[in-house]
């Protein structure tokens, strides 16, 4: 028993010593854009809005177009105390635009010349302060709710972050194949967010392949389906913006199909720990349990749940498409011509693409929940 229990903690605790040693690997792991052309002759830093001057700002109703000048201190950086003139462009855009006022952190970029300010551009709002503070709110609330496990899911989500930024971006920058990179980050992240749940067991193992056999599905279709509806990858916002700074060769629209899968992968992974837990539960309560009397119990649980899950992807794509829908509604647009544009058609792909991997996933995990956990009973 004492050798079962050392088995059960080491099995538990090694998916946390992996995560947090692969942390640190990419928090060293170098990007290779580091040293990009355009940050060599320019100085990032943050600087407190002391005067401004509107004069030059031409106001024409809803926009502002002109330039607002400020008077910045600099309080970071190498020209930290130093008041420098900032200019602010403003181009006629209240999605693009800012204005400030005194008091206001600015982020800005000096353009420097042996230590001389040839111009100072400001960038946006300083807002970094806000956001550790609300990822320090996040994580409190998530530690002091879920305890343990919240530590847990706070490092899968670190990891995951970590990941995407650290490994798939630079990869994606510097032409790796996108499905096949997109898979592998997939099937890494999948195996270590759900060892994290359950440590490297049956479950574990049953999670893991009912997920991942969702995810391929998911591969399979979105890149059917993305070349059935004539999708470019171009669609993604700010992407076609990276062909015209030296990565024309990039295929955007495999980058495209990756993000379906990808972006559906959480969903999945949640509805095949679900399914597996409930499986697990059953076969702890019911040792003598038929391997085929436990996947259907785990079928069940996959109905009952894919009813909200498939929701949740729609709401999850489509909620940052309100204001698009109401110019819409507002123009008259039949809803035939609606669903015929391209940016239109492209998050249909992402919705029920991404629905049909978590219609999958359960009976794929429920089937591999019912074996592997019965197996391990007898």
């Amino acid at each position: 028993m004492k050798a079962l229990n050392r088995r059960e903690k080491l099995t538990y605790g090694a998916p946390v010593w992996v995560c947090l040693a692969l942390i640190v690997l990419l928090l060293m792991l170098p990007t290779g854009f580091e040293d990009a052309v355009q940050y060599q002759t320019a100085e990032r830093c943050v600087a407190e809005v002391t005067a401004v001057d509107n004069s030059f700002i031409k106001d024409t109703g809803l926009v502002r177009s002109g330039d607002q000048i400020c008077t910045l201190q600099v309080v970071s950086g190498m020209f930290r105390g130093q008041t420098v003139t900032g200019t602010n462009l403003l181009r006629g855009s209240l999605a693009e635009d800012k204005i400030y006022e005194v008091g206001d952190r600015a982020l800005v970029v000096i353009s420097h010349s042996a230590g001389e300010v040839i111009a100072v551009t400001m960038t946006d709002h300083f807002r970094l302060n806000w956001e550790v503070v609300l990822a320090v709110l996040f994580a409190l609330l998530l530690v002091l709710f879920a305890g343990k496990t919240g530590l847990r899911a706070l490092l899968s989500f670190v990891l995951t972050v970590l990941m995407l930024w650290k490994l798939l971006v630079p990869l994606y920058l510097k032409g790796w194949n996108p499905i096949w990179m997109g898979l592998l980050v997939a099937l890494l992240l999948t195996v270590l967010i759900i060892a994290m749940v359950y440590g490297f067991d049956r479950r574990c193992a049953a999670a893991v392949s009912g997920s991942f056999l969702g995810i391929a599905v998911t591969a399979l279709l979105g890149m059917v389906f993305t070349d059935a509806f004539q999708i470019h990858g171009a669609v993604m916002e700010a992407s076609e913006s990276l062909l015209y700074a030296g990565f024309a060769h990039l295929n955007l629209t495999q980058i495209f199909m990756a993000s379906i899968f990808i972006g559906a992968s959480g969903a999945v992974m949640d509805l095949s720990v679900d399914i597996t837990s409930a499986v697990a539960e059953v076969v702890e309560k019911k040792p003598d349990i038929s391997a085929w009397e436990a996947v259907r119990s785990g079928m069940n649980v996959g109905r009952a749940a894919m009813g909200t899950m498939t929701t949740t992807l729609l709401l999850a794509y489509s909620g940052g498409y309100v204001s698009l829908l109401m110019v819409f509604m507002a123009q008259g647009t039949p809803v035939s011509h609606i669903l015929n544009y391209k940016y239109v058609a492209a998050e249909l792909v992402h919705t029920v693409v991404g629905s049909f991997g978590l219609v999958t996933v359960a009976p794929f995990t429920a089937l591999c929940a019912g074996f592997w956990l019965t197996r391990s009973r007898k």
